[in-house]
């Protein structure tokens, strides 16, 4: 719940026709009254013998009363907002909420029958607005000072007493969000995103790769962006400032915005701790010349996965600097990525933006930043070489080892207890484990694919952390030692062995138990089980040990069923390919799942097709009959079947197809089998060049529709109509402010 103190006005009537009003654009809804300062006051949309101008002058009235001058600005508005995943309100919360917000302000205290007059309007189902006067109604002025504080440290306070997400009290480490007229300019400008934020995504670009000042200011001058230098007389840089091309303010000026204008983290200063304390030749030693592509990706899951190993073990200010070089690898990495994974990741790198600026000092000198800078630099030189096609492989490599990285992070922030990055980390490694699942899609019926283990030219540690944990294995699995020590796979089960034991496992017994969750049968290679087990059995203790619930993703990503094993996000699938053995894992931390959508036999009874096609239930007993109860019951199942339209549409068999996709690896440990079947599907067809967009079917919505007449030809939906309506004042004269 976030209340937002907005500018003060001076003329109560505009502010109410405006929230009682259409919007500027139809986006409110039913505006009404939830609560005012006494309760005989007449709701203007309810009550034929209430009007807007008279409720107005019933707010002024105290203000026309004062001991004194009157204050030039005396409205006071504040908007309270509820996060996108939290339930709506009911008007009698929404009402308390009110009360609650402007006792905390100070505006109308409990008990207090002379407090000032307020109303509070709700036109949306996540908000309300409430408007009051800066006048008490015995003549005196309130006492609003500190008001934003006391005002977030009731909401935070609220949040627990209605169930809602928790949200934390500001660190400094946020970024710079647009404000509403960069929005306004961008949708005007055509824009997909404010200059604030193209600027911030390119400066981060250039920032995680670069080696050096002068790195850094050419990366960011060949991206296409504005630089201006700030020098000091003595020659010295002290800082920069950047602007996005043809973006200028209605007076022909060029909009200049510096590094911490952008993100508290882009400041020269903090740019510059990258590479300070390195020198280049060091730098350069320790990225070793490559090939291919496929190969510097290769070598860079090494890295990656050591770092991993390690990561917060040498200390809070290493730790802190070593979210940082996580960070910078991921926003690098999400730039080269195969098309298929690319906006997933470009999503983790997003979320975990904000996990790689830890509220505490850092240094930049440790063994883990070591090894995750020059993975860095491995992907940089991957973008110079040629393409061998072992792409999608090394791709599955570095995301096995970007996935135990952010869970390493994220239970070094819990450890800290620094909430908002640990919410972050826990975003990112969902997307990544969506990313996984589409890299798996497009590699199904590739068998070469899973040489992704292929052993490498490791780290100088690499041999002597195998060294070490081979009695670990032995002790622990002694039938599937040997194997297990003669994989490819095996030197990343180490590092994985050495990232529990850091995070306060004993690790022969971890081994064990998650060696014992289920047979092997026809895998592959069951070091690279174990470490999926691994890695799941982490997060997942994680995930429980958690104050607070990651965000949701996006909805077109449902992650829970109606019948599903585990809940938190879609979880990390075992990688094993075996039919049998040992049945279910059992979750490790059980969330609750979201109330089952009636649907009834909408999505089961969806033709794919057109003739012989067969129906969504028909190809999903089919494909995957041991899962086909599970996926119909699902709420994912609906984007399932778009997609499978969509396939056969292009030709495609859809049973075939999803039967090729559900065996690239077991579906057992899945928390939603048809959320799995999506991404692999989504990556499939991504490997065929085929477009993302999906078509419309029956039963895709979450929530029953309104009935309703249906549209005649050449009728204008109602987004149409509100977009034309807007275009259509957009080109009027402005009105008087409000």
């Amino acid at each position: 719940m976030i209340p937002k103190k907005a500018r003060e006005g001076g003329r109560t009537a505009g502010l109410l026709y405006y929230l009682y009003g259409p919007g500027r654009a139809n986006e409110h809804t039913d505006p009404h009254m939830v609560a005012a300062w006494d309760n005989g006051v007449l709701d203007p949309a309810r009550s034929s013998g209430a009007t807007i101008p008279s409720l107005a002058m019933l707010l002024d009235a105290p203000v026309f009363a004062l001991d004194g001058k009157a204050p030039k600005h005396h409205v006071y508005h504040v908007p309270v907002r509820l996060d996108p995943t939290d339930r709506h309100l009911t008007d009698a919360e929404w009402a308390e909420v009110a009360r609650e917000i402007l006792d905390a302000a100070g505006i109308a205290p409990k008990g207090d029958p002379m407090g000032a007059r307020w109303v509070a309007v709700r036109h949306a189902d996540d908000h309300i607005h409430i408007v009051a006067t800066l006048a008490r109604q015995d003549g005196r002025v309130p006492d609003v000072r500190r008001d934003m504080v006391k005002m977030q440290a009731r909401a935070r306070e609220l949040e627990i007493r209605y169930g809602l997400r928790r949200l934390t009290s500001g660190d400094k480490t946020a970024k710079r969000w647009p404000t509403s007229a960069e929005q306004a300019k961008a949708a005007r400008k055509g824009r997909e995103e404010t200059p604030r934020e193209t600027l911030q995504r390119r400066v981060r670009e250039a920032a995680a790769g670069a080696r050096s000042e002068a790195d850094f200011f050419a990366a960011i001058e060949r991206s296409g962006l504005r630089l201006k230098k700030r020098v000091a007389p003595d020659g010295a840089i002290t800082g920069y400032s950047v602007a996005l091309p043809g973006d200028r303010t209605s007076a022909g000026r060029a909009v200049w915005f510096s590094g911490t204008r952008l993100a508290p983290d882009l400041s020269l200063p903090r740019v510059r701790e990258r590479w300070t304390g390195v020198n280049a030749s060091a730098q350069a030693a320790d990225a070793p010349q490559v090939s291919s592509r496929a190969a510097a990706w290769q070598l860079a899951a090494e890295h990656v996965h050591q770092a991993a190993a390690v990561l917060g073990t040498a200390g809070n200010e290493a730790a802190a600097g070593e979210v940082v070089a996580l960070a910078d690898f991921l926003t690098t990495y999400a730039g080269q990525a195969p098309a298929a994974v690319r906006e997933e990741l470009r999503e983790a790198a997003r979320a975990f933006e904000r996990a790689g600026r830890a509220p505490t000092s850092r240094r930049m000198d440790s063994q883990a930043n070591a090894h995750l800078r020059t993975a860095t630099q491995l992907v940089a030189m991957g973008a110079s070489v040629a393409a061998d096609g072992g792409e999608a492989a090394a791709t599955i490599a570095v995301l096995v080892a970007v996935a135990l990285a952010v869970a390493a992070a994220m239970k070094w922030h819990q450890a800290a207890q620094h909430a908002a990055q640990e919410r972050a980390a826990a975003q990112a490694g969902a997307h990544l484990r969506a990313a996984t699942e589409v890299a798996y899609g497009a590699s199904s019926g590739q068998r070469a694919g899973r040489e992704h283990w292929r052993k490498t030219t490791m780290h100088p540690g690499g041999p002597a952390l195998a060294e070490a944990y081979a009695p670990v294995v032995r002790a622990a699995i002694p039938h599937l030692a040997e194997t297990i020590l003669g994989e490819a796979a095996w030197p990343a089960l180490a590092a994985t062995l050495r990232q529990a034991e850091n995070a306060g496992y004993e690790p022969g017994r971890v081994l064990a138990e998650v060696a014992a969750l289920r047979g092997f049968g026809d895998a592959e290679s069951a070091a690279e089980v174990l470490v999926w087990r691994l890695q799941r059995r982490m997060d997942g203790d994680t995930r429980s040990r958690s104050t607070e619930q990651p965000p949701a993703l996006a909805p077109t990503m449902p992650t829970t069923t109606e019948g599903a094993r585990s809940g938190g996000g879609a979880a990390t699938p075992d990688p094993s390919t075996d039919g049998g053995g040992g049945g279910a894992e059992t979750p490790t931390t059980p969330a609750a799942a979201p109330p089952v959508v009636g649907r009834g036999e909408a999505i089961e009874s969806t033709p794919l097709g057109d003739g012989d096609a067969p129906t969504f239930g028909e190809a999903v007993r089919r494909a995957v009959p041991a899962y086909a109860s599970e996926v119909l019951a699902d709420p994912a199942s609906a984007t399932l079947a778009a997609y499978l339209i969509k396939a056969t549409g292009e030709g495609h068999q859809p049973a075939e197809l999803l039967a090729e996709v559900a065996g690239a690896r077991d579906l057992a440990d899945a928390d939603s089998v048809a959320q799995v079947l999506t991404w692999r599907l989504k990556g499939r067809m991504g490997r065929d060049g085929q477009a993302a967009g999906l078509p419309r079917i029956a039963g895709r919505r979450t929530t029953p529709a309104p009935a309703g007449p249906a549209r005649k030809p050449g009728e204008l939906s109602a987004a149409e109509r509100a977009a034309r309506e807007a275009a259509r004042r957009q080109n009027q004269p402005r009105g008087p402010r409000r």
